[in-house]
């Protein structure tokens, strides 16, 4: 089965990633933050087991390295135009057939070893996710017979709602399994709430 990992970034420039967390924390703590999470979610995906894409925003910057942040040599296309839904369905229908996994940037406790459990569990589920503290997720992961289901018609973006919306997008019957909870990393309580832990756990 193919796999693919398709990797939804906004550059990390100061002024357009962030700027919910700049408004709590301030632009220099929000770009080192935005840079701290983009090295850890590209680290986590490139894997031999699967081809990584980097969908890149905005498409200026497509093929950027930003000093090697986002490796050269990474597969890159254009988010386009339109809502997120619109890019994300459109990266779905670019997306070779077998598994596709969609990720951010926002979750910097994004691992190798839970994208390669997203990729197990779609050998048996339809759809995995991996839910967000806030109520959005950090990873969905579809396998072929849903590709076309219009997974991201209707969401609530950045909501409480954002991951009940999507499920109810999916075909009744659908087998979802769901990976741990991550924190996704946008306003600054969520920053406070990531450090917290970290410090808790001697990270």
């Amino acid at each position: 089965m193919n796999r693919t990992v398709l990797i939804f970034a906004k550059a990390p420039r100061m002024g357009l990633a962030k700027t919910r967390l700049a408004r709590g924390l301030g632009r220099t703590p929000a770009q080192r933050i935005a840079r701290m999470g983009v090295m850890q979610t590209l680290r986590a995906a490139q894997d031999p087991r699967w081809q990584a894409r980097l969908y890149a925003a905005p498409e200026s910057d497509v093929k950027a390295t930003f000093g090697g942040l986002w490796p050269a040599q990474l597969d890159r296309y254009s988010q386009g135009r339109g809502d997120l839904g619109t890019r994300l369905g459109r990266g779905l229908s670019e997306a070779p057939p077998g598994a596709a996994l969609f990720i951010g940037t926002d979750a910097p406790d994004i691992s190798r070893a839970l994208l390669w459990q997203a990729f197990r569990a779609l050998n048996r589920a339809d759809c995995v996710v991996g839910p967000a503290s806030d109520g959005g997720f950090w990873l969905l992961g579809l396998r072929r017979r849903l590709r076309f289901s219009a997974p991201f018609q209707g969401i609530r973006w950045s909501s409480m709602h954002t991951l009940s919306d999507l499920e109810a997008n999916l075909p009744t019957g659908a087998r979802i399994t769901r990976l741990p909870t991550l924190i996704d990393i946008d306003e600054a309580e969520d920053w406070r709430a990531w450090s917290s832990r970290k410090r808790s756990y001697g990270g």
